[in-house]
């Protein structure tokens, strides 16, 4: 039986680096990497979005924003666990840009199962042993805890994932191919394309 869980989802960036296009509405293989990264969601109890109302969202899911709007991944977290409201103890928490997300996530669930309460939160790490903390699995006391002192040391808005998770126990969990790989520029798409699917493309497509 899969570990009860909520999830959040990040989407709520500009785009910069990717000339101001929504990055949740990048395809990539044909589909949304909004929709790719709400695979990694289907096992849990309720999930909340966090992007402005132009990305769609699926029936089901909740959506939400960070107000003021573009205050960063750590004010999105916020906005995303109070949409939530009380919830299950465990949330995971992924950005919006890591389309092989889906295939770590029942992974990170057997990890937090085997090790109960000896971790905050589980997270993957890729072969140079670097985590990325937006695609991890969190129990939610911990995390709620974490964005208090966040917030009274400065605010969250603008403040880094680091500042966040650096004082949890975190598990690493060593990434398969791809799974830690973003999609930050248009070179990053092609290059996933290349390596997922042998396609060599310079389309700069969004749905």
């Amino acid at each position: 039986m899969v570990l009860a869980h909520d999830a959040v989802v990040l989407a709520g960036g500009t785009g910069r680096r990717l000339g101001g296009v929504l990055k949740p509405q990048v395809e990539v293989g044909g589909r949304r990497l909004l929709d790719h990264v709400l695979d990694a969601t289907a096992a849990a109890s309720r999930v909340v979005v966090v992007a402005p109302e132009a990305v769609p969202v699926p029936d089901g899911v909740t959506r939400t924003l960070e107000d003021p709007p573009h205050g960063g991944p750590v004010a999105g977290v916020v906005a995303g666990l109070r949409a939530l409201g009380e919830g299950e103890a465990l949330v995971l928490v992924l950005a919006c840009d890591l389309p092989g997300a889906a295939a770590a996530v029942p992974r990170l669930l057997a990890a937090a199962e085997e090790r109960g309460t000896d971790v905050d939160g589980v997270v993957l790490s890729d072969d140079g042993g670097r985590e990325q903390w937006l695609l991890g699995l969190y129990v939610r006391s911990a995390l709620e805890a974490a964005v208090a002192s966040v917030a009274a040391a400065g605010g969250v808005r603008g403040a880094p994932v680091r500042a966040l998770v650096g004082p949890l126990r975190l598990l690493a969990v060593p990434a398969a191919e791809g799974e830690v790989r973003d999609i930050d520029t248009w070179a990053d798409r092609a290059d996933y394309l290349r390596r997922n699917t042998g396609r060599n493309t310079t389309d700069h497509s969004v749905e």
